[in-house]
């Protein structure tokens, strides 16, 4: 199965319709949606095309290709007008033999870790830096840490980018769907614990 990883579109509907159009173009049967969907929050600066109604409108009509979860500038009043769940704090993926903990980044993150197991996935966007890491537990231990930027207010002097999975493989890819970095994460042995 193929995937698509977005994060922090941000209200911006100029990022949102490349994503979808990238979306479009590489096949993926699901888009997993990292919170910070509508707004810009007070941090930030205002994106490209600030237009959360127009957001709204393009992310309903693909509402059964995606999952999400919350960012922290989702509101009670998003679940509203979106057609699809966006208030859960964390989805437990399982996929492929990989275990993803993904969350919008504001809870769980490098500082502050979910219960993981050595080479289990924390994925985040939140920061919009993308990453692509296998980081080591203070307290011993590893795990992969993924982020995919944001689509629409990259930091760092990063692009607007997105992530692609598939077949243990994740791909970090700008907006316009050239390649950054990559990343291959092999499956768990079966039967083996590692801790």
């Amino acid at each position: 199965m193929k995937w698509m990883i977005a994060s922090d579109i941000h209200g911006s509907a100029s990022s949102c319709i490349a994503l979808l159009e990238q979306y479009q173009k590489e096949g993926a049967q699901k888009l997993i949606l990292l919170g910070d969907l509508l707004y810009h929050g007070p941090r930030n600066d205002l994106p490209d095309e600030y237009q959360p109604k127009e957001v709204i409108t393009r992310l309903n009509q693909v509402k059964n290709e995606l999952l999400c979860v919350r960012g922290n500038c989702e509101a009670e009043v998003d679940q509203m007008v979106l057609e699809f769940p966006v208030m859960a704090d964390y989805a437990l993926l399982w996929i492929d033999g990989l275990t993803i903990f993904a969350v919008h980044g504001h809870h769980y993150n490098q500082d502050q870790l979910p219960p993981l197991k050595n080479g289990d996935i924390l994925l985040h966007g939140h920061t919009h830096v993308p990453a692509l890491e296998r980081k080591e537990r203070k307290e011993g231990g590893w795990y992969y840490y993924l982020n995919p930027g944001s689509a629409a207010i990259p930091k760092n002097g990063n692009e607007k980018s997105y992530m692609i999975y598939e077949d243990h493989v994740f791909t970090l890819k700008s907006l316009k769907g050239d390649v950054i970095d990559s990343l291959t994460i092999p499956a768990a042995v079966p039967g083996h614990l590692s801790f």
